[in-house]
């Protein structure tokens, strides 16, 4: 299993099926392993980690890395801790920020990944996007109503904020979210490392 999954990562880093749409060329970025019990699902890489090629170096990663108090030696030990974006290439700058993840990728890659990865006990789903495609009809209108009904999603999937830097004005809040529910989630995490 494990040389075709091997196959599958190939194929999915050789992906250019948005191409047309990107601002730089295609470089999907994620990490997996059949042995993976953990699934973080992101949005879509920003250029620092479209320039390394390695998911959540940057501030939001950082951020991520506290709040599940992980160090990176282990945070990126893929046969632990699977990384699926929502779109696995960075998508472009917009008003606001970076562009929302491309639409092709998790239709036409996340499924057939998913299934190779049997393993997977818990699902860390961060913002709107990863909550509407997981969520299915537990799905909040927002993020907040998304995370504060974490509840109903554990102990196998929580919906999260994401941990960039634009989010500090929500954290600040929503102090009940790094009191009550990151503690819940870092313990679900360090329980199955």
């Amino acid at each position: 299993m494990t040389a075709a999954f091997d196959a599958l990562l190939r194929k999915v880093r050789a992906c250019d099926l948005c191409k047309a749409h990107l601002p730089f060329a295609p470089k999907p970025v994620l990490r997996a392993s059949v042995t993976a019990r953990i699934l973080i699902i992101g949005q879509a890489p920003g250029t620092r980690v479209h320039e390394s090629g390695i998911p959540w170096n940057d501030a939001s990663g950082d951020k991520l890395r506290e709040w599940l108090d992980l160090d990176r030696d282990t945070f990126y030990d893929e046969s632990r801790i699977a990384i699926v974006p929502m779109g696995f290439c960075y998508p472009g700058k917009g008003a606001g920020g970076d562009l929302p993840p491309r639409p092709e990728c998790a239709p036409k890659w996340h499924d057939v990944l998913l299934q190779k990865m049997p393993k997977i006990e818990l699902t860390l789903l961060f913002g709107r996007y990863a909550h509407t495609r997981y969520l299915g009809d537990g799905a909040r209108p927002t993020v907040t109503e998304a995370v504060r009904a974490w509840r109903e999603f554990a102990p196998h999937a929580y919906p999260l904020p994401h941990p960039s830097p634009r989010n500090r004005r929500w954290l600040r809040n929503n102090p009940w979210f790094e009191k009550e529910v990151v503690p819940v989630v870092r313990a679900g995490v360090h329980a199955l490392l």
